[in-house]
């Protein structure tokens, strides 16, 4: 029985590696460069995580989100988020109904667009903390409660919140209890000299992508659960562990540490880590993850999650270059 779980592991490992290849074939017929942005989105879809992404105007994060979406056949909703946004705005809302033979009215629910596999939560810091907790269920539980009822939001479910790190006037920064939900945090940036060239030519012509559905919501559930039973080493866990713990101004006799960070990374940056590092190894092909794959993800998972403080921000110093040092 063993054997054949194994077997089966075994080809589903190949399955995925194949299906991944594919998926990044389609979305480059849309997207042109962003190859590591498209990466770390797939490896955060796999392991059940939701990312932030920050970039300025016109780097096509909503397409990407899109053709991501198109390609692997999930249903897609975007949310405009603005100041005046509400809650009910998000999750959805009651009504009242009339029967038209016995004139007797009932309450309705009506759906609200997180009733979808993939959210794209667009510009999130435009609206206040209010309305932005309305995903924070939604995020963790993948359920949402509204007018005391509460409804289970269809699997898989994926949530992809934007920020434009140039305009600030007006926007209400995330929390940190929100922050702390997305698993990476994603900066895109401007595209090479020739990729922008290869990008005016295709959006300036008649050019329009046909593109195929690679995976089925079924498949993709299957892909996910097996993730979940990758085997990972001990020292591996260990890496990850430590390092998350050197970012903790009191666990850490690095004077750096003490003088630049006001709170560190809490255990869900190891647990993120960890998925990471194993979804990276499947979709690679290899059965168990290394140290060097939980390298690969410090920065993504750590940005948002180690806190400057005062004297580090006067300074100048960032979370980013607070990571870069620990490296």
């Amino acid at each position: 029985m063993t054997e054949k779980k194994l077997s089966s592991d075994v080809q589903t490992v190949e399955e995925l590696a194949y299906s991944i290849k594919k998926i990044k074939q389609e979305i480059s017929k849309v997207i042109i460069g962003q190859e590591q942005i498209v990466n770390d989105l797939l490896v955060s879809l796999l392991a059940r995580g939701h990312c932030l992404l920050v970039g300025v105007p016109g780097l096509a994060k909503t397409l990407l989100i899109k053709t991501l979406a198109e390609v692997l056949d999930l249903k897609f909703n975007r949310i405009q988020f603005t100041p005046d946004l509400m809650p009910s705005d998000i999750t959805g809302t009651e009504i009242i109904d009339e029967d038209s033979v016995t004139k007797k009215r009932i309450f309705r629910f009506i759906n609200g667009p997180v009733f979808a596999n993939i959210i794209l939560a667009d510009e999130i810091n435009r609206t206040p903390p209010k309305t932005q907790s309305a995903l924070l269920e939604a995020m963790q539980e993948h359920k949402v409660t509204a007018a005391g009822v509460t409804r289970t939001l269809e699997e898989p479910f994926f949530v992809l919140a934007t920020q434009n790190p140039i305009e600030q006037e007006g926007t209400y920064p995330l929390p940190e209890a929100q922050l702390d939900r997305f698993m990476f945090n994603l900066w895109l940036d401007y595209p090479g000299f020739n990729e922008e060239i290869e990008i005016i030519k295709s959006t300036t012509s008649d050019y329009k992508a046909e593109l195929k559905k690679v995976l089925t919501s079924e498949e993709l559930i299957k892909f996910q659960n097996l993730i979940k039973r990758v085997p990972v080493a001990e020292n591996v866990i260990e890496f990850a562990v430590k390092f998350v713990n050197s970012t903790r101004p009191a666990n850490n006799a690095n004077g750096f540490i003490k003088e630049s960070v006001a709170w560190g990374a809490g255990p869900r940056a190891s647990q993120y880590l960890i998925l990471a590092a194993k979804t990276k190894a499947v979709v690679e092909g290899r059965f168990t993850p290394s140290i060097d794959d939980v390298k690969a993800f410090l920065i993504p998972v750590l940005r948002h999650r180690i806190i400057p403080n005062f004297s580090a921000e006067a300074e100048g110093i960032n979370s980013l270059e607070i990571i870069k040092k620990l490296i």
